[in-house]
């Protein structure tokens, strides 16, 4: 058995490959999520939770698979099981072929930040990113909510409206532009009524940080002639932000896909890179 771990900035998510591989696509035999801010506690936290919960022997583990922000922070041996590094990127990329069963992709990764990545079967190119992911979400909505929790948030969000918050275009003009209808952002948070409440804002926020990465993703899709984005990470099961990029599709014709299990895509993808 091969245990996959992918330690975040904020999260850590760990994953079992039997014989190396996970015996089925989308849904995993055996899959742990912790949060905790020293990247050895939270690797640890999540391993110790892996065995336990699922009453992994230590004798059946051959070897535990590492990346992500905190993998450096890990040297040598985790519990008497040699660990190895696993470049993230490679991580992401093989994960996101796995879990979409598909070749010849783009993968938005979103996670505190967003990575977007080529991905086939003979090469894993990082495009570039963007600062703008779900750290962003909660460090705005903690300055302008006053809101801490990811779950508050999206709760807050459910019940707003953009009206009061965004620039419209159809706000500056009377006929549609180009490709774009009078309902397509001009500007985020470029009107700002005082009437614009708490649902308001948040909703605004969430909206602004998917376009961001939804126009991103399509710009690099378009740049490599791909006509679909696999979304993982821990934004990729975000229901208002999936309705955001959906959007987007209609607009540029470039689908979002979401694997099953998206969110431990890196975390799969260092797993499979083991050499047995």
């Amino acid at each position: 058995m091969i245990i996959g771990i992918d330690i975040g900035s904020t999260t850590t998510k760990a994953v079992s490959l039997e014989n190396g591989k996970v015996l089925t696509r989308g849904q995993l035999i055996k899959k742990i999520k912790t949060v905790a801010a020293d990247a050895v506690t939270s690797a640890t936290g999540a391993f110790g939770k892996m065995v336990l919960e699922h009453g992994i022997k230590m004798t059946e583990i051959r070897r535990i698979m590492i990346t992500g922000a905190g993998a450096t922070k890990i040297d040598g041996e985790l519990f008497g099981i040699p660990t190895e590094k696993v470049n993230e990127i490679t991580a992401i990329g093989t994960g996101g072929i796995f879990l979409s069963g598909k070749d010849n992709i783009v993968i938005a990764n979103i996670g505190t930040g967003t990575a977007i990545i080529e991905a086939r079967k003979d090469k894993i190119i990082h495009l570039g990113g963007s600062g703008v992911g779900g750290g962003t979400i909660l460090g705005l909505a903690k300055k302008l909510l006053s809101l801490s929790d990811f779950k508050d948030i999206m709760a807050l969000a459910g019940s707003g409206s953009l009206d009061p918050v965004d620039l419209l275009l159809e706000d500056i003009m009377a006929v549609d532009l180009s490709f774009l209808n009078k309902k397509t952002t001009a500007s985020n948070f470029g009107k700002m009524l005082d009437t614009a409440r708490g649902e308001d804002i948040a909703l605004g926020i969430i909206n602004l940080v998917y376009q961001v990465i939804g126009m991103i993703a399509v710009f690099a899709a378009k740049s490599r002639n791909i006509d679909r984005v696999i979304v993982t990470g821990s934004g990729s099961h975000n229901p208002l932000g999936q309705r955001f990029l959906s959007e987007i599709t209609r607009m540029y014709s470039v689908s979002f896909e979401y694997p099953e299990d998206a969110e431990y895509t890196t975390a799969v993808g260092a797993g499979l890179c083991a050499k047995l």
